[in-house]
């Protein structure tokens, strides 16, 4: 905690914005859980009542009539528990360790859906997989990043080449027409710096695209496994949200019309999905970190020892653009509200590039060797549009080296 600083003040300032905000999303998501157990527990506790007496009728009918007592039929089930964790099922499934099936397994575990079908039942069956998976699902989960930074590439390209489309409509041509390709390829992801969509447009493209990916895979199950709609579109979220119940799994019937066509199809359609909504978890995370934001900006708890004084976000606080001035639209590339260009700080809790770290440093750079120049010379250096091209020249060794070099490179605008 920082001190209160102030006349008359002797008590603690409020907690940071980030304190804040993680102990106002534990208390969130704390009360989330009690709601969705009360719900959940309402739904599913009288079914599961009904189906708790259905079979102790029938283990008892089954025991008189085959004069069997209690504790062997209890045994005898135990030991059948024991084999379905190896993969021995009633029904004729197919086989689980041949290599298609080792192989859709490895798929279920480094997407960290893990439906529990199938799993391993040696020690080194069990060694290995905490090795191979520590590595496969780090991998899968930096794929499921760069998968979302290529739509957001996507949707800036879209945009700007739609922009660009207008202003030849109207016939102004764009200010990089007369680059060469060897120009556009090196400016190519700056010129779409600009262009970034905003994380609600995100959002809302990522939503149509799961609700798309979703029924037309659930079209797929529903003839291909023999269940019912709504359950395949339950089936689509448990596994696309990696979740992976394993009440529900596809490709385990022992044949299938088309097999090689269907096990395509079943592997595209969870890679996509699962792809699409993992990216749709990430930006609703941002979204949520806006109102939570939003949420501390209406509480302004007082200081009990600064009346004047409230739980205010910092300069670096994430807030929706309604309570700033010289604020832009929410950006999918931060979470947070762009503000002026001049301001150099980067808000708190983004990841910075070393492109836009030397591009903030820059203009600080500049106003240093500037005011380090006028202190050298004795006087205020001239400044003006006539001068303007000369304002960072001067100074020794390798500042006058940094300054001849912004010199060369500084633009009229």
């Amino acid at each position: 905690m920082m001190a209160c600083r102030g006349a008359g003040c002797s008590g603690f300032a409020p907690v940071s914005q980030d304190t804040a905000r993680f102990a106002m999303l534990a208390l969130l998501i704390l009360l989330y859980l009690l709601c969705g157990a009360a719900v959940f527990s309402a739904l599913e506790q009288p079914k599961e009542k009904q189906a708790k007496a259905r079979w102790m009728q029938r283990f008892e009918q089954f025991s008189q009539k085959h004069n069997l007592s209690r504790s062997d039929l209890e045994n005898f089930l135990r030991h059948y528990e024991e084999a379905s964790m190896a993969g021995v099922r009633v029904d004729g499934l197919k086989a689980r360790w041949d290599f298609p099936g080792a192989l859709y397994f490895v798929g279920t575990v480094v997407s960290t859906i893990g439906f529990g079908m199938t799993t391993p039942a040696t020690v080194g069956g069990k060694i290995f997989l905490i090795f191979y998976g520590l590595i496969g699902c780090a991998a899968t989960i930096l794929f499921f990043n760069l998968f979302l930074e290529r739509i957001i590439t996507v949707l800036a390209f879209v945009l700007k080449s739609c922009h660009e489309v207008q202003h030849r409509r109207k016939g102004v041509l764009p200010h990089d027409a007369g680059q060469g390709p060897g120009d556009m390829r090196q400016h190519g992801e700056d010129g779409l710096a600009g262009w970034k969509p905003s994380v609600y447009c995100v959002m809302l493209i990522l939503c149509v695209a799961a609700v798309i990916i979703s029924c037309c895979a659930s079209a797929m199950y529903s003839s291909m496994e023999g269940w019912g709609y709504l359950d395949s579109l339950y089936f689509c979220f448990v596994a696309f949200s990696t979740i992976g119940f394993g009440d529900m799994v596809s490709g385990q019937r022992t044949t299938y019309q088309s097999q090689t066509l269907y096990s395509l199809g079943n592997f595209f359609f969870i890679l996509l999905g699962a792809c699409c909504i993992y990216s749709l978890f990430n930006v609703i995370s941002i979204v949520i970190k806006q109102v939570l934001n939003w949420l501390l900006k209406k509480l302004e708890i007082p200081c009990r020892h600064c009346p004047g004084r409230s739980l205010r976000p910092g300069r670096n606080a994430v807030v929706p653009g309604h309570f700033r001035t010289r604020v832009r639209n929410i950006s999918i590339d931060t979470d947070a509200v762009n503000e002026s260009e001049t301001d150099g700080r980067r808000m708190s809790g983004e990841m910075i590039s070393m492109r836009d770290f030397l591009a903030a440093n820059k203009v600080n750079l500049a106003i240093m060797q500037k005011q380090l120049s006028e202190t050298a010379n004795g006087y205020p250096r001239p400044s003006g549009s006539a001068n303007r091209h000369n304002e960072f020249s001067g100074g020794v060794g390798a500042l006058g080296i940094m300054n001849n070099r912004l010199a060369e490179t500084s633009v009229d605008r």
